[in-house]
């Protein structure tokens, strides 16, 4: 099957189905617009403090259950497609509670779909790595993920475009996005279906509990442990977004006027580095790990001089620092999921994802301490906690192996 009509098929299958999945993340982006809609509809501090560690947690903690039970599935696209199908449904929840619901039931109830979105996401995550290895080859995976990003930036862009010029009413267009982000997820459903994907072998039913085997996997690998320490250090790219809203002291009001810029500054990093990453990722993941990370140093060294120096108070500074986080992030983004699609082997490629994501799970939980820490000592003390992590893992992600 591994032909060359079909590789050709299967690399637009994926290049369609992850630009229309990527542009609804785009859309339902629990950092900037789930906080500006529950915002808006007066949820309150806690359910909006709940959004990005459910949304980032709940994708990748299940994975190591969902991964052994993967291994046993010999035709692995439908996992995607049933995950994807119920994400649709879930953003669609999310919708329908918000034009329903105001305060605290709102929150509940989008954090609830979200949840749920989250838990699914899960599978989608462990199945879409397992799959790409399986009907891509090598050279093209990087080329892929990160023409998706692009593409689906630029639809994001459109999004935020329409915000920051006010061509409608922001709550109108927020709303039109949620229904739109869950269509999207149902037509990438229906188009991942067409992927042409040769069953697997059966895996060997093992007397070993899962967390012994996996654990086997890990002690074993370098490569892998080193690699984690990497993205462990690295989710400080993820997690920093609100903490620079709070360095500059944006106020509520202020924060629902600045959704736009905000999402045009993040969609624009996504659009520029998705091409830029994605062909350097075929070429050195170790290397784009390694930029990436000091470019976030860079970016966040320039937010905390500008906390110093009142810069603020410009209403370009933000979204210039944002830009540039986002851009970090991406790199991070696209070259540790190649790198770890390419570490592994097809044997050994679901359990290295949920090995990775369950770690990075909890190490996202415990992200959850530097709120406390931003209280104690300052957001700006964080902020350098976050600089300090991204030269780290910079500088560890270059000594990987390509």
């Amino acid at each position: 099957m591994n032909t060359t009509d079909t590789q050709k098929h299967n690399r637009k299958v994926h290049l369609f189905s992850l630009s229309f999945t990527k542009l609804g993340d785009g859309l339902v982006d629990p950092k900037l617009v789930l906080s500006w809609l529950l915002t808006s509809l007066g949820a309150g501090v806690f359910w909006i403090g709940l959004l990005v560690p459910i949304r980032e947690a709940g994708a990748l903690l299940p994975q190591l259950f969902t991964s052994a039970r993967l291994r046993h599935v010999l035709v692995r696209k439908w996992w995607w497609v049933v995950g994807s199908l119920v994400q649709g449904l879930a953003v669609l929840g999310i919708a329908v509670s918000a034009l329903s619901f105001s305060g605290g039931v709102a929150g509940a109830s989008i954090v609830s779909f979200l949840a749920v979105f989250a838990v699914v996401r899960s599978i989608c995550s462990v199945s879409y790595k397992d799959v790409m290895g399986k009907t891509v080859q090598k050279p093209k995976r990087g080329m892929i993920t990160g023409s998706a990003a692009s593409i689906a930036a630029s639809g994001t862009l459109v999004f935020g475009l329409l915000l920051l010029f006010g061509v409608f009413e922001q709550r109108l267009i927020v709303f039109v996005a949620l229904f739109l982000a869950s269509a999207l997820w149902l037509v990438a459903a229906l188009q991942f279906s067409y992927l042409r994907e040769e069953a697997s072998q059966p895996a060997a039913e093992s007397t070993e509990s899962i967390f012994s085997v996996y654990f086997g996997y890990l002690k074993r690998d370098i490569e892998l442990q080193k690699f984690l320490v990497v993205r462990g250090l690295l989710t400080a790219t993820a997690i920093v977004p609100p903490f620079l809203l709070l360095l500059a002291q944006v106020g509520e009001n202020n924060f629902l006027v600045q959704l736009g810029g905000l999402v045009v500054a993040s969609s624009f990093a996504t659009f520029v580095s998705g091409w830029v990453w994605g062909t350097l990722s075929d070429r050195s993941t170790s290397r784009v790990l390694g930029y990436a990370g000091l470019a976030s140093v860079i970016f966040l060294g320039l937010s905390l001089a500008g906390f110093y120096q009142n810069w603020y108070d410009s209403a370009w500074f933000l979204p210039v620092v944002l830009f540039g986080v986002v851009l970090s992030y991406q790199g991070v983004r696209i070259a540790r999921a190649v790198h770890l699609v390419n570490i592994a082997t097809e044997e050994t490629r679901a359990a290295y994802t949920a090995i990775s994501n369950t770690i990075i799970g909890v190490v996202l939980l415990a992200t959850g301490l530097f709120g406390a820490l931003g209280a104690v000592a300052g957001v700006e003390t964080v902020i350098w906690v976050f600089l300090l992590m991204s030269l780290a893992g910079g500088l560890i992600g270059f000594t990987l192996k390509d």
